[in-house]
């Protein structure tokens, strides 16, 4: 796995960074790590394609109207 040095950050930027891991319960490695994955996201290609696949495994079936299922069980 690779690894990144970013250099001269603002120390009030650490600081918010590490508040923002304490209050998530993570280490400031780990909120980095998924502050940087969140950045870069699921391309819209890659989100296109899972949605067909999504798409066309799903396709002739008979999907509920949810809100009368919700309704139903709520009834209960």
């Amino acid at each position: 796995m690779a690894q990144v040095l970013v250099r001269n950050l603002d120390p009030v930027v650490v600081e918010r960074l590490k508040a923002r891991a304490l209050r998530h319960g993570r280490s400031l490695q780990a909120e980095l790590k998924l502050v940087l994955e969140q950045a870069v996201g699921v391309s819209a290609a890659d989100a296109k394609a899972l949605a067909a696949r999504i798409r066309r495994r799903l396709a002739g079936r008979h999907h509920s109207e949810s809100a009368a299922l919700v309704a139903e069980d709520r009834r209960r």
